[in-house]
């Protein structure tokens, strides 16, 4: 197995309950076959375009040869450096796949000026920017390229040679970047930001960065079989069923790596279990924690532990971890395992794990904000140069 899930104590007793109902239901083979009715019919219409991470694998390997070609073309030209940015789900896969391989990357997910300059001032001569939004108007990672342009263009270099864009087809972003002569690679628009880990989002800067994406795919291509049959023992609908509990069920998921060789999965975690889950009123908030967090031995009743580590069926011999859950696996494998595992919970909790109700109406108000002009006031007083 590319993947083992160990459940004890309560988590055990929610698998034995309701592992069953799923097995019956071919929740993991309607999954896999996209079926969009498994969430409810309010959820169906956005499900129905949602579902595209199940066939991420196959329909991102054409990608790999384009991303190691154009890396080698840029590191011919003494351009090493790889600045990501991205907010969100498109910047947090990338971390863990190029610190997981031990290659650097740069994540720009602010408009902080400290941070932009920070990212500007690491060699821009030998620097390419990924640009990655999935919207193509994500008005933080827009200001971003802007920043990038200018300062490329002040030092005589034509940003058309070192800015990268991954976006959905037919995005504004996409149609400007390919107008202004820029590397686009279009994502699946059928997936959606924090499930497109496998997707040109997660690759593109990863693989530019030096990671193995190849294999990456390799080990998400093992693990398909075994989150697609109908099964007990499969450890998607395993996981799905101890995260989500029984009532009354713990709302909050302590993420805690423990030895593990992934670097920075939780932080991954975390953003697809709570922006999918945590809606209408019902969900599951995730937690990062440290193996030295006081939660771990004080065992909150309300808390449910996850221990990331290495050989799960090895370190459930330890008595201390009786009722948490244990996952281990190869990184792909795990990436796939998580967006399965959270579209279980999302059926089990009987909620949409695909829209995003609260980022859309951020953004919104963002918008609003910025497309109001308000009407110049006239100063309390004036100083000087100065008015208050």
């Amino acid at each position: 197995m590319t993947v083992a899930v160990h459940v004890s104590g309560a988590p055990k007793h929610a698998v034995d309950e309701l592992v069953p109902g799923l097995v019956a239901g071919l929740v993991a083979s309607r999954i896999t076959a996209g079926d969009p009715t498994l969430w409810g019919p309010d959820a169906e219409p956005e499900a129905a375009v949602r579902l595209g991470w199940v066939e991420a694998v196959a329909n991102s390997r054409p990608l790999v040869p384009e991303i190691v070609a154009l890396r080698d073309q840029l590191r011919a030209a003494g351009v090493d450096r790889v600045v990501l940015a991205g907010m969100g789900g498109s910047s947090l896969a990338p971390e863990v796949i190029t610190a997981t391989a031990g290659v650097p990357l740069t994540v720009l997910d602010s408009t902080a000026p400290a941070q932009v300059l920070a990212a500007l001032d690491g060699g821009l001569e030998r620097t390419v920017l990924v640009v990655a939004s999935k919207s193509g108007s994500t008005l933080e990672t827009d200001s971003q390229r802007r920043a990038f342009e200018v300062a490329f263009t002040d030092l005589g270099i034509d940003p058309a040679e070192r800015i990268v864009v991954v976006t959905d087809p037919g995005s504004p972003l996409d149609i400007a970047s390919r107008e202004a002569g820029y590397r686009v690679f279009n994502a699946d628009p059928n997936v959606g930001g924090r499930y497109s880990a496998l997707t040109a989002f997660g690759l593109v800067p990863s693989g530019l960065a030096g990671a193995d994406i190849g294999e990456l795919l390799d080990e998400a291509e093992a693990s398909l079989l075994e989150f697609a049959v109908d099964s007990a023992e499969n450890p998607a609908l395993r996981l799905g069923a101890a995260i989500t509990g029984l009532p009354p069920r713990p709302d909050k998921l302590g993420l805690v790596s423990d030895g593990t060789h992934i670097e920075g999965l939780p932080d991954w975690i975390e953003q697809l279990i709570a922006e999918s889950t945590g809606k209408g009123g019902s969900g599951i908030l995730p937690i990062v924690l440290l193996p030295v967090s006081p939660e771990l031995d004080s065992r909150p009743a309300d808390l449910q532990i996850v221990r990331l580590v290495d050989d799960a069926d090895e370190f459930h011999l330890r008595e201390r971890y009786e009722g948490e859950i244990l996952v281990s696996g190869t990184l792909g494998a795990q990436f796939l395992l998580w967006e399965y595992a959270t579209a279980i919970a999302g059926h089990l909790l009987g909620l949409n794990p695909f829209d995003q109700p609260d980022v859309e109406s951020a953004k919104e108000a963002a918008r609003g904000l910025l497309d109001a002009q308000p009407e110049v006031t006239a100063p309390a007083f004036v100083q000087g140069d100065i008015e208050v």
